[in-house]
């Protein structure tokens, strides 16, 4: 017995292990460290492999591993190498598992949805990859099944999430994101309505999904590069945007000669089916599961290109209108509308030099400009039409025109304006179609409307050049009345005046700002 080891106690293993006594009691009741033998009096003793075997143990639990499998590791029941993949396959699992989960917190925390909501994510987020496919195949079978057949329809039906064992925090909210759309009965209905179109109307090219991406490439591009250079959709320097887009989509129908009315209105349609935020969604979020590249979105452009169709249904129409409006007598004598510019000009300078920097972030009720960027919009304003009045037009109305001083640089480019209005001569000068004095309308109309909009952003009173904006609403009427009201055009739909609006409050009305 002298040669021997000497056995520990259990007391001498803790210590030596770095453990509790009562740790290391359970652990050996258990069979992770059985006692190799006892005293006479029943007092366990364990050998030095004991502090091995505990340590190994005590690794293991560190790493997630129940107890059972620990035991079988540390008595050699199970080899190590087979129990850590085991065990790894498991982590992964439960980090796929996590992920999700996490994905339905963001989402709670981004979207603040009801309990019903919660409880429906939550649902998702376990679902299997098997089950994530049919809730998406049920779907699209229900939404466009028995539509006929068209390369919209079974594309639709191809598609379905292939969600990656390893998702990034990326595809596991995408996942969540389309879980809850797909019981959105709208995206149902948009996707229908778009597969019967595409059963109905189907195009002559050989290669039609390609054909179709070719061209809506083209005038998602075209119309960008017009929204960047300051093109509005209901302006005559759309048209030949809009051209150029028909010529390249006609080759996609059936049945159309060239440009007309029928042509336009058939693009229109097509856009307005399928102009739809969900559908759009819908597509995105499958490429982001499927680990794709998406397609930005192109509703600003489909709202720019719908809104240019609108308000030339046939070639020339929107120049036309204007041609028209252009003819109309003015409101005011040559002479009583420059001195109308002037006074309209001094109020507008007055709200300016009233706004203080702690008030530029604030927002106004031109949808996206807060009250530095309309600052920067009335400044230029008056720099294009002076441009425009000595034959300088400019083209940078997208640079900063305000710098670090916003009074200084709208009173100079006020200042610029009259100087070129009340140049001698320029009121009867023709530009284009239109005399001198039509240029001299449009900025008094400009600071008219945006002057309303920078007093209501500041809190000052709106009641500007009450004589002038009365004469001044059908002018603005003759010009504006008929173009589109709809998203992507240069107005909103009108608004009611409440009783006692001032004249400026009435004619921001008919222009679609809100009063209320």
């Amino acid at each position: 017995m002298d040669d021997e080891e000497p056995l520990l106690s259990i007391g001498e293993l803790a210590e030596q292990a770095g453990m509790s006594v009562k740790l290391v009691r359970h652990w050996s009741d258990i069979g992770v460290v059985p006692p190799v033998a006892r005293t006479a009096a029943g007092y366990r003793r364990y050998d030095a492999e004991a502090v091995a075997r505990l340590r190994l143990a005590r690794a293991l639990r560190d790493l997630g591993l129940g107890m059972a499998v620990i035991r079988e590791v540390v008595s050699s029941d199970r080899g190590l190498p087979e129990v850590a993949a085991l065990h790894a396959a498991a982590i992964e699992a439960r980090i796929r598992t996590l992920r999700l989960q996490q994905a339905v917190l963001r989402s709670v925390t981004d979207r603040r949805p009801t309990l019903e909501e919660l409880t429906t994510m939550t649902d998702l987020a376990r679902l299997s990859a098997a089950e994530r496919t049919a809730i998406v195949r049920d779907f699209t079978a229900r939404a466009v099944g028995d539509v006929g057949p068209s390369a919209f329809r079974e594309g639709l039906l191809a598609v379905v999430p292939d969600l990656p064992d390893e998702p990034t925090a990326a595809q596991a909210a995408a996942w969540i994101e389309l879980g809850e759309l797909v019981r959105d009965p709208r995206l149902a209905a948009a996707l229908r309505r778009m597969a019967r179109y595409a059963a109905e109307h189907p195009p002559p090219a050989h290669d039609p999904a390609g054909a179709a991406e070719r061209v809506t490439d083209f005038w998602t591009r075209r119309v960008g590069e017009a929204m960047a250079a300051g093109i509005a959709a209901d302006s005559p320097t759309a048209e030949p945007v809009v051209a150029e887009i028909v010529a390249a989509w006609l080759p996609t129908q059936h049945g159309l000669d060239g440009d007309g009315a029928e042509a336009r209105r058939r693009l229109l349609e097509q856009l307005e089916v399928a102009a739809d935020p969900r559908a759009e969604r819908y597509w995105q979020l499958m490429c982001v599961i499927n680990g794709m590249p998406v397609r930005p979105g192109i509703a600003a452009e489909g709202d720019w290109l719908m809104t240019a169709l609108r308000a030339s249904p046939v070639p020339g129409a929107r120049e036309a209108g204007v041609a028209r409006a252009l003819d109309t007598p003015g409101a005011l004598a040559p002479e009583a509308l420059l001195e109308g510019c002037a006074r309209i000009l001094e109020e507008v300078g007055a709200l300016v030099r009233a706004v203080t920097p702690a008030q530029l972030d604030d927002p106004t009720p031109c949808a996206g400009w807060n009250v530095r960027a309309l600052l920067d919009h009335l400044t230029y304003e008056n720099l294009m039409w002076a441009g425009l009045a000595r034959g300088a037009p400019r083209a940078d109305h997208d640079a900063d025109h305000l710098g670090s001083d916003h009074v200084a640089a709208f009173q100079t480019a006020a200042a610029a304006t009259l100087a070129e209005f009340r140049r001698p001569g320029m009121l009867a000068e023709r530009y284009g179609p239109a005399p001198g004095w039509r240029l001299v309308e449009q900025v008094v109309i400009e600071m008219l409307v945006h002057g309303w909009d920078l007093a209501r952003a500041i809190g000052a009173s709106t009641d500007l050049a009450p004589e002038l904006a009365e004469a001044m609403e059908p002018a603005v009427r003759a010009l504006y009345g008929d173009l589109p009201r709809t998203p992507g055009g240069s107005f909103a739909p009108e608004q009611e005046p409440p009783p006692g609006a001032t004249h400026a409050d009435r004619l921001a009305a008919y222009l679609g700002r809100p009063l209320a």
